[in-house]
């Protein structure tokens, strides 16, 4: 299999946009080659035609931009190679692609510290305490890059020396938000960047949701500092809870109905500081068959 030809088919499938980009990751999944599939598509008006791949798809101009992506040091990682990130792959919502910038690593034991872009005092120091201690017990720190809760985990993780992970709801040449840019090209340069968008999407209302979904299915656990109802951290915590995944709350957060509901289910751990989480981290990485499939 050409690796090369491999991610320009399935770039080329995406961009046609006629089918849902998750319907096209499971057909590609199970056919096992995303030339296969481009090869072997009807044309849009169903006559039954094969879609021609030449001229109108250039696979070779594809491969060239994808070149072009990595000579700037985003790199495509695609569904069908060996380096997609595992825990990711077993979640529905998987993304046919990421786009990354920085350094891959064998970090089985990744959490993520989420929460509001407005937070309090009380949580910024909450956020700081866990994803600190965290990185200094060598665990990666994963967060979104929002202002306030996830800004202040992936500084925290970075000051004490550890690997911070950010999933970014735009595309890796765009910033979000933009006072952001400098912790951004610092977590480049010692962590990684994580994105399911093309280069150049910018930030929509679609994409942040889009992007806590990826963040719950790459990491094993999810500690929620502050959230409101309606908020992408709330809406993280209940996607870790359908993939199967350790949920932390802050017990502050049971102030909200939705907290005191999800506090009910399995895998849900009502803390009330840094120590709570970290008694429990021998017990987060599990066999994949103990994963569930969302």
């Amino acid at each position: 299999m050409d690796r090369d030809l491999e991610r320009a088919a399935l770039v080329a499938l995406l961009r046609r946009g006629d089918r849902a980009w998750s319907d096209l990751t499971d057909q590609v999944e199970t056919v096992g080659s995303a030339r296969e599939v481009l090869e072997n598509s009807l044309d849009p008006s169903g006559q039954g035609a094969l879609f021609d791949t030449s001229p109108s798809v250039d696979l070779a101009a594809i491969v060239a931009e994808i070149a072009g992506w990595e000579r700037e040091g985003m790199r495509l990682v695609t569904i069908l190679d060996h380096d997609y990130p595992l825990y990711l792959r077993l979640v529905h919502q998987r993304p046919p692609f990421l786009f990354l910038r920085g350094t891959s690593a064998d970090d089985d034991l990744r959490v993520a510290v989420v929460g509001t872009r407005t937070p309090t005092p009380e949580g910024i120091a909450h956020a700081r305490a866990i994803a600190g201690g965290l990185a200094e017990r060598g665990v990666t720190v994963v967060s979104g890059l929002a202002a306030g809760i996830d800004t202040a985990a992936h500084g925290s993780a970075l000051a004490a020396g550890g690997r911070t992970v950010a999933v970014v709801g735009t595309g890796l040449r765009r910033v979000y938000p933009a006072q952001n840019a400098r912790l951004q090209q610092e977590i480049a340069e010692r962590g990684l960047l994580v994105s399911q968008f093309w280069p150049d999407a910018p930030p929509s209302k679609t994409s942040f949701p889009m992007r806590n979904a990826v963040m719950s299915g790459y990491s094993l656990a999810t500690v929620v500092i502050e959230a409101a109802y309606r908020s992408g951290a709330r809406m993280q915590a209940r996607l870790a809870l359908e993939h199967g995944r350790r949920v932390f709350l802050m017990r502050s957060l049971l102030t909200h109905e939705w907290a005191r509901e999800y506090a009910t289910r399995p895998n849900t751990t009502v803390i009330d500081g840094p120590e709570d989480v970290f008694r429990h981290l021998d017990s987060l990485v599990p066999s994949t068959g103990e994963l569930t499939w969302a």
